[in-house]
């Protein structure tokens, strides 16, 4: 985790605002540590437990479950090559991508201006 968030913030130039999932390594000791070493070029926001309809993500999963058939796989290893597949080609998709982020609950995400913390809270999610 800290190795990806090291990645992105080099990239970006500016200071990188992260919305993650309340998954154990989101919250780990090693992360916190890295975030606190950190500040001036990532932050991270944390949404609320249970909530995976606010997560651009789980439109992802939906959209590769849909595509890709576990049950068609003859293999793990096939599995495996037909999700890098789909995910390469969604990558050349970015309008389909951006389509995750026009959903009503996740808009939250892309919206102009940035959204400020106080609407964070009221979304409930939190800042770490």
């Amino acid at each position: 985790m800290c190795g990806f968030l090291n990645r992105l913030g080099r990239q970006t130039g500016r200071k990188v605002h992260v919305i993650v999932d309340r998954h154990p390594v989101h919250r780990s000791k090693v992360v916190r540590a890295w975030l606190a070493a950190n500040a001036d070029r990532i932050e991270l926001h944390l949404m609320p437990g249970y909530s995976p309809e606010l997560n651009p993500d789980e439109l992802l999963n939906a959209d590769l479950k849909h595509h890709v058939h576990a049950a068609r796989a003859t293999s793990t290893d096939d599995l495996a090559r037909e999700t890098r597949r789909f995910l390469h080609r969604r990558q050349r998709q970015p309008r389909i991508i951006c389509g995750y982020f026009a959903a009503r609950h996740v808009r939250y995400t892309s919206e102009r201006p940035l959204l400020d913390m106080g609407t964070l809270r009221e979304l409930g999610i939190e800042w770490a």
